[in-house]
């Protein structure tokens, strides 16, 4: 998928919503656990429920590595199910790779050959070799970590050398490797006030925003400091939407929880201008 045809999906749904599939297996419906799958059907379920305001969906691998072979089985079966039944729709991979070059093209290959991904987080800390195996790939992305929400960010992302910070200089350097049209970066939402910073200097790309919700960024001051003309964000919304509700009407829940969601983006966008 390219940035005009994510960007017109954008404009076609009236949100800029990705939802998080971070299908924790401890914290799915009981009802839930005699599925041979029951992390698919769970991803089924909200897949089928929150789509219509979803432009992207984004499998936290983590939750899948952890159940071992039955885990992959079940992302493999989620993302062939998106792509059968909402080809429309971006796909991230949230596995936060980033390796020696030789390791990287197989890391690519998993994702874009194998699993058929959009995108996929990469670490920079290694530097382009172990990035740029990722952009051999036509209309897939990498998204890059540039400025994350947890707490051990400050230990190294604000670290300052001759006025730079080094976020500043991974989006910086970053811009010799791809331009808009494949690589994105991470900014969480609760550092919402540095995307202003961040806009200064990767005014075009798009941006992936976690921790809206449950980690209680506001979509508000991220549209506020992040949008540009063509929106440019991604915001993900994880357990707000997928465990808002843990009974037989999971889904349904979810559902109405991603609406609610995508009017205030709704709104947000004509505002902006973009819709």
């Amino acid at each position: 998928m390219n940035y005009e045809q994510l960007f017109e999906q954008i404009k076609a749904k009236k949100s800029f919503l990705c939802t998080g599939l971070d299908s924790e297996f401890e914290k799915l419906p009981k009802h839930l656990l005699s599925h041979e799958s029951p992390v698919f059907e769970f991803n089924r379920q909200i897949i089928d429920a929150t789509a219509e305001y979803s432009v992207a969906y984004k499998p936290n691998l983590a939750f899948y590595e952890s159940l071992g072979l039955k885990g992959w089985q079940a992302l493999e079966q989620t993302v062939n199910y998106i792509r059968e039944n909402y080809p429309e729709i971006f796909i991230i991979a949230d596995a936060k790779r980033g390796d020696i070059g030789n390791t990287s093209k197989l890391y690519a290959k998993a994702f874009f050959e194998n699993m058929n991904f959009d995108a996929v987080t990469v670490a920079p800390y290694m530097g382009e070799d172990s990035v740029s195996p990722f952009l051999s790939y036509n209309d897939k992305w990498v998204i890059l970590l540039a400025l994350t929400s947890n707490k051990g960010a400050d230990d190294f992302q604000y670290f300052e050398q001759n006025g730079e910070k080094l976020f500043q200089k991974v989006l910086k350097k970053s811009q010799d490797w791809a331009g808009k049209d494949r690589m994105m970066y991470v900014v969480g939402a609760t550092r919402a006030e540095m995307l202003a910073e961040i806009r200064q200097i990767v005014p075009d790309h798009f941006l992936l925003v976690p921790g809206v919700g449950a980690q209680g960024g506001s979509l508000q001051e991220v549209a506020r400091f992040g949008m540009n003309d063509n929106c440019g964000l991604l915001v993900n919304s994880s357990r707000a939407i997928i465990f808002a509700d843990t009974t037989e009407d999971f889904a349904k829940v979810a559902g109405e929880k991603a609406k609610e969601v995508q009017m205030e983006m709704e709104e947000l966008l004509l505002n902006q201008g973009i819709i």
